[in-house]
């Protein structure tokens, strides 16, 4: 299943992944296509089995702050200004619970019996501190952790982040004492040649533990990465070590938020993209990496590939999984059965990572398809691989009408990226005039032998 792995119409960013049982569950926000504002009233949960990460269901609302329809809301002092953002979920003594950030409010805790819900309400927060510990008591974007000898933790903050221990006997009551604030520096650090804006904290928090050593994923104030730091105990101090993914080098970015999983001894970092020429409209993505014996985790690129090793360049690949787009290109929802790229204009870049064309009928030429829609202009698709200025195998001409087009290519053999570069055959003063022209849509394409 590549990237993003959950169906077109389906936005769930800030996912949370764990595995109970023999599953994998997505807890996470919920967008709208053509939204003006970050998440709605719902969380949503998805699953998969850990044998095969390809195969996802949706168990629909787990948790609502408003009522719609048929559809109570599980909370009784919410209304239109009590958006539920970033949640998580952990397993304690055979229950489940969820952690929701609801905005303009103290948070609440809600718990099932099931991993997937349907989750009911618990209680909302309880502490005697002081209403300033994290954010007002929002206890934003909370990451909660149950350790080893069942002490149970939380994380959170927007701009300077917080921790919190929690009565492991109700799940949902902050033990006086407990806050540490600034668990992550707001002050940059000189040692380790890191910049300012590497290290310090933004928000999204959200804590694992590998073998002994603890991991705290947050997105810093630095771009859309998902950075980490790591401790030996789960009160820190953490060290900033490095960050795992960023989506903002050669893709529309914003802030990103996710975590790592394991599935079946393979690590995975799960963060989200952006959509629809907005911050808002994320979807779902995921990453293999890796953790190397001294701890680190070697930054990944981000790519197509989702859960799969590889693409298959003879199936046909839809366009809005490119894991490059430059130069003004943009996915958008057309409606839920269709997602093109739109706002091609000459010189945009769209980028697909990785296709395996095998190793046979090497020194033949193959063809190469593509379904667009056109825009009135006349333009044409540079086929190339392994980088934007890589080796040009194909040129497809597409006319205004666009449709369904061919063109024979060089064969290729091995794993390869894709790259598809807009050209136009303007000239002179036209060249400047159509410079900024929507030259087509692309909805798909496929390589044949």
């Amino acid at each position: 299943m590549p990237n993003p792995y959950l169906p077109n119409w389906e936005y769930i960013p800030d996912g949370e992944p764990r595995v109970f049982g023999d599953r994998i569950y997505i807890y996470g926000s919920h967008d709208r296509a053509g939204s003006d504002s970050f998440c709605d009233y719902v969380l949503k949960c998805w699953s998969a089995p850990v044998d095969d990460p390809t195969n996802w269901v949706c168990h629909g609302d787990i948790f609502r702050t408003l009522a719609e329809k048929d559809r109570p809301a599980d909370t009784d002092w919410t209304d239109e200004s009590h958006y539920l953002y970033a949640p998580d979920v952990v397993e304690k003594d055979g229950k489940y619970y969820l952690y929701a950030y609801i905005i303009n409010s103290v948070g609440c805790v809600a718990v099932s019996d099931k991993p997937e819900g349907p989750f009911r309400l618990l209680s909302k927060y309880k502490y005697t501190t002081p209403d300033e510990i994290c954010c007002n008591g929002w206890f934003i974007d909370p990451g909660v952790f149950v350790d080893d000898d069942g002490r149970t933790y939380m994380y959170c903050g927007y701009e300077r982040s917080f921790m919190v221990e929690l009565n492991s006997d109700n799940m949902y009551e902050v033990l006086d004492g407990s806050c540490i604030e600034h668990i992550i520096p707001c002050e940059p650090r000189a040692e380790g040649g890191f910049t300012e804006n590497d290290t310090l904290f933004f928000e999204a928090a959200s804590m694992r533990k590998v073998g002994s050593t603890y991991y705290l994923i947050y997105s810093p104030k630095k771009g859309s990465r998902l950075a980490y730091a790591t401790s030996d105990k789960p009160t820190g101090p953490f060290t900033y070590r490095g960050y795992i993914v960023d989506n903002s080098d050669e893709y529309p970015g914003g802030n990103d938020h996710g975590s790592i999983g394991c599935i079946k001894g393979q690590w995975y970092i799960f963060y989200h993209r952006m959509t629809n020429g907005t911050i808002m409209s994320r979807r779902a993505c995921a990453e293999r990496i890796e953790i190397l014996p001294d701890g680190t985790i070697p930054p990944v690129e981000m790519t197509s590939l989702g859960f799969s090793e590889s693409l298959n360049p003879y199936e046909i690949t839809p366009a809005d999984i490119a894991c490059v787009l430059k130069g003004g290109a943009m996915i958008t929802e057309k409606n839920v059965f269709e997602r093109v790229i739109t706002n091609i204009t000459k010189g945009c870049v769209m980028g697909y990572k990785y296709f395996d064309f095998g190793d046979d009928f090497s020194g033949r030429t193959m063809l190469f398809s593509a379904l667009v829609n056109g825009c009135g202009c006349a333009g044409k698709i540079s086929v190339r691989i392994d980088s934007e200025n890589g080796e040009e195998i194909g040129v497809l001409p597409v006319g205004t009408d666009g449709g369904a087009l061919t063109v024979p290519v060089k064969c290729v053999t091995r794993r390869h990226a894709v790259y598809l570069v807009a050209e136009t055959d303007y000239s002179g003063w036209t060249s400047d005039y159509f410079k900024s022209r929507n030259l087509f849509e692309l909805k798909s394409f496929v390589f044949m032998k």
